[in-house]
């Protein structure tokens, strides 16, 4: 599984630091998906899976991403369901 994600035109990675900390990010390079407690979690699964996001990312990048929340969700015992 690829982990390169590409930097996004459209976001301003110091946001997601701003808004979030110094968390760990589904998308760390511009930290997007905050995967540090469920509540965020299950926040990023949804997100990721609206169409206006994902189609911001290629198909090997969005597979990275969400494999990360799903790694995330196993290690916090959360149930995900969905591709």
């Amino acid at each position: 599984m690829p982990n390169k994600i590409d930097r996004r035109d459209d976001v301003n990675p110091q946001e997601g630091l701003r808004e979030y900390g110094d968390v760990e990010f589904a998308d760390p390079v511009n930290h997007k998906y905050p995967i540090d407690t469920p509540e965020h979690i299950r926040a990023a699964w949804s997100y990721i899976h609206h169409e206006a996001n994902a189609e911001k990312y290629d198909a090997d990048e969005l597979r990275t991403i969400k494999e990360r929340i799903k790694r995330a969700a196993k290690k916090h015992g959360i149930e995900i369901s969905g591709n």
